[in-house]
């Protein structure tokens, strides 16, 4: 049991790494279209306010969202491993071909698809092995997250068009380069305290299941450390297929529209963060671009491409379920 325990452990955190360089085009997409700092600039810029947000956000709701999102009875060593190694399959896979789906939900997919091909090796109604309540939650959200994102980005924009309206282009310019360094800050900042939370909750349930912890409410103190670090040197290692869709593909960003953005999703994610609502920093950023583009016309956006991203956010949960059912169908039955 604890060879098990150590070895899911080591893929929890290995997701959380690659979760940091699969969604460091959420933090740093605009930023580097602006040209407002180099990719090397802002992949350092972003991995510090990643980790920076171990010291704020330290009630784990999220954390705690995701522990509970399979049903006590139903969880076991290996249906954490299988919904393990079914979200990195899927975030290597999106990776791979540029595609920014969300790391959370594929998490929770993986996670959801094996605590429901335990409940069929039972023999019991799959859907009894679920959350109900945390995953209609959750799909709610995939659709919430950037309409609210886009609502919010374009709120900001033109608040600050109009604040800056009579400035010189060139002083305007300087100053919006500058504030674009505050909301990708705060963007990485926000994105840290959601997403390694995610992790956090698997590890905790993952030592609950093996006897290393009374409950779901005793975290050890070295797991957010672990979380925050890993997500922060992911972040390091870039994810460029991903930045080139987010911060052209969608819409052109000036350093204004960049500032509005990011600025927006970091609001978004806060707010989804207070209330432990386990959203996509992938979603919330493609919605908030979509707002800025949309400030300036309808057919500034990039419909087409939208729609391909939309496509993956649909697919995301149920492949990911899919996949984690097959491996603990594997795991159960081979070894």
């Amino acid at each position: 049991m604890l060879t098990i325990l150590v070895v899911v452990i080591v893929l929890a955190v290995a997701f959380d790494f690659i979760n940091g360089f699969h969604d460091a085009a959420n933090s740093i997409a605009t930023v580097v279209s602006t040209k407002v700092l180099s990719p090397f600039q802002a992949v350092l810029w972003a991995a510090l306010f990643n980790f920076a947000a171990y010291f704020y956000f330290t009630d784990h709701k999220v954390a705690n969202t995701i522990a509970k999102t399979v049903l006590e009875h139903y969880i076991t060593i290996e249906v954490i491993l299988a919904g393990i190694l079914a979200a990195i399959c899927w975030n290597l896979f999106t990776w791979y071909f540029g595609i920014p789906s969300s790391s959370s939900h594929t998490l929770i997919g993986g996670f959801a698809g094996a605590g429901m091909a335990y409940a069929i090796v039972l023999g019991d109604n799959p859907l009894h092995a679920i959350n109900l309540g945390s995953i209609f939650n959750i799909v709610i959200f995939i659709a919430l997250a950037p309409i609210i994102g886009m609502f919010i980005s374009i709120v900001i924009t033109l608040i600050i068009i109009n604040i800056a309206k009579h400035a010189r282009p060139s002083t305007a310019d300087w100053w919006f380069r500058k504030l674009q360094l505050i909301s990708s800050a705060a963007l990485s900042f926000a994105h840290g305290g959601n997403d390694a939370q995610k992790v956090m909750g698997i590890i905790v349930v993952a030592m609950v299941a093996s006897g290393y912890l009374p409950n779901s409410n005793h975290m050890p103190e070295w797991i957010p450390i672990v979380c925050y670090s890993a997500i922060g040197l992911g972040t390091m290692s870039g994810g460029w297929k991903i930045v080139k869709t987010m911060g052209t593909k969608i819409t052109k960003v000036t350093p204004l529209e960049g500032v509005g953005a990011e600025s927006a999703a970091a609001v978004t994610l806060g707010l989804t963060e207070h209330f432990g609502i386990p959203v996509s920093t992938t979603h919330t950023l493609t919605g908030s671009i979509i707002g800025v583009g949309l400030v300036k016309r309808v057919s500034a956006v990039r419909w087409g491409v939208t729609i391909s991203l939309l496509w993956a956010w649909v697919l995301t949960i149920p492949v990911s379920a899919i996949l984690a059912g097959v491996f603990y169908t594997i795991i159960h039955f081979v070894f």
